[in-house]
């Protein structure tokens, strides 16, 4: 197969033979040979020219996909009998207090591989911008990437106790509307990130107190009582847990989401890649939040 490939891309046994290392004649034994097992001709052969038949065109497509495989497995198999190493350009969520942890670990137990991370909530051009790979809270939509669905997450509303000291405790959802509301945009379209209220009352009729395009920032706002914000269960856990935050009506607001990996489909999965694909899906879980 792989002689008939440098004989069909080269339409020359001689050619291919000085690429091959080998002689004229010894191509082009191998080449009625391979016809013989086949049951087809492969090659329109004259004393002045050489083509491909229908059938030599499709073995010839058929072909170049197998031996690309082999060469895969050949690749993984390699990197698998060594420690992962080598560079990865990653793109994250401006999510750090979750991101951070992670990626440290990953570091800790792959040294020698290094890491060019942006954190950032736009939506990137993975193949034109060079990334490796992406984390993203969104389902893939680009039929150029593959994708691992790495964990999941849920939005709750939360706020302060001394918030609810001073502002009272919303009763229902249409109670919002008369509290401070904390938003975040999306960098990637500039739109207000939608409250997970289940269609019973509108986003416009939320008040807006504050608008940010930071996870960080709107979680800081919340915890300094400033209002009551949409945010991850990962980004307040620790707060529910010591009491620094009450989320607000939880049998009545609430929504889930999910994190991926994304990284361009045409590549092979290095040995680097695929440890730090392995490692997001073991640690990326959803951590239980108190009732």
């Amino acid at each position: 197969m792989n002689i008939f490939l440098h004989v069909a891309e080269s339409l020359s046994f001689t050619q291919a033979a000085r690429q091959l290392g080998i002689s004229a004649s010894a191509v082009g034994k191998s080449i009625s040979r391979l016809e013989a097992q086949l049951g087809v001709q492969l090659l329109y052969r004259s004393t002045r020219s050489m083509t491909l038949t229908e059938e030599g065109r499709y073995f010839l497509t058929r072909s170049r996909h197998i031996l690309d495989d082999v060469a895969s497995l050949q690749h993984e198999l390699t990197a698998h009998q060594h420690r992962p190493e080598g560079h990865l350009r990653l793109s994250l969520p401006n999510a750090r207090a979750l991101m951070l942890p992670i990626l440290s670990d990953f570091t800790r137990l792959y040294p020698e591989i290094t890491l060019d991370l942006d954190f950032n909530d736009r939506v990137v051009d993975i193949i034109d911008e060079k990334f490796d790979a992406v984390v993203r809270a969104a389902c893939p939509t680009d039929s150029r990437l593959a994708s691992r669905r790495l964990g999941s997450f849920h939005l709750s509303l939360a706020g302060s106790p001394d918030y609810f000291h001073r502002h009272g405790y919303p009763a229902d959802i249409e109670a919002l509307t008369r509290h401070r509301c904390l938003h975040y945009r999306y960098a990637s379209t500039g739109r207000l990130e939608p409250w997970p209220l289940e269609e019973a009352l509108p986003m416009s009729q939320l008040p807006v107190t504050m608008v940010c395009n930071s996870l960080d920032a709107n979680l800081q706002f919340a915890l300094d009582g400033h209002g009551i914000a949409c945010l991850p269960d990962f980004a307040i856990h620790d707060a529910l847990m010591t009491g620094r935050l009450e989320r607000v009506l939880p049998d009545q607001t609430g929504r889930s989401g999910t994190f991926h990996m994304l990284w361009p489909s045409n590549r092979y999965l290095t040995s680097r890649l695929r440890a730090l694909i392995d490692h997001f899906s073991t640690r990326l879980s959803t951590p239980s939040l108190p009732q």
